[in-house]
């Protein structure tokens, strides 16, 4: 989760939603690491979870990401919960939840819908304060007061 957070903070002095998200191999190898980029790119795909399934891919040569772990700092919204699942990642670890818009336990739950043919374990709350307080000081720089 550190690498994420060092991801999150990246994003946000390039001036995107400080969300970061790291790529396990099964093993425990890094195999990609992202943070947002939707503002840069102008892609509303540019997720920080999007991007590292698409490098993690791009490593293993296959979509398919069984065995793997995607951490990342916020909780995965419905996209993101999508993409994990699709690309059949194993576990999704997150810290901070997100009551407005989370699909990985908080407003919906994509990834544990029984409806789907692939299920990854959820670990929530991992360093959830530090992971918080990342997004809260981005946002209160840019409140008007």
């Amino acid at each position: 989760m550190r690498l994420a957070l060092e991801e999150a903070r990246r994003a946000g002095t390039r001036g995107e939603v400080p969300v970061g998200a790291v790529l396990l191999s099964p093993s425990g190898e890094i195999l990609s690491r992202a943070g947002n980029d939707r503002e840069s790119t102008a892609d509303p795909t540019a997720h920080a979870e999007v991007l590292a399934l698409r490098a993690a891919a791009a490593v293993l040569g296959s979509w398919r990401l069984s065995g793997c772990t995607l951490v990342v700092t916020l909780e995965p919204c419905t996209m993101c919960a999508g993409a994990a699942v699709l690309s059949r990642v194993e576990r999704i670890v997150y810290g901070a939840a997100d009551e407005k818009g989370g699909a990985a336990g908080s407003l919906w739950d994509v990834v544990r819908d029984r409806r789907l043919n692939h299920r990854p374990e959820v670990v929530m709350g991992v360093l959830a304060e530090e992971c918080s307080a990342v997004l809260k000081e981005f946002f209160a720089t840019r409140r008007i007061r």
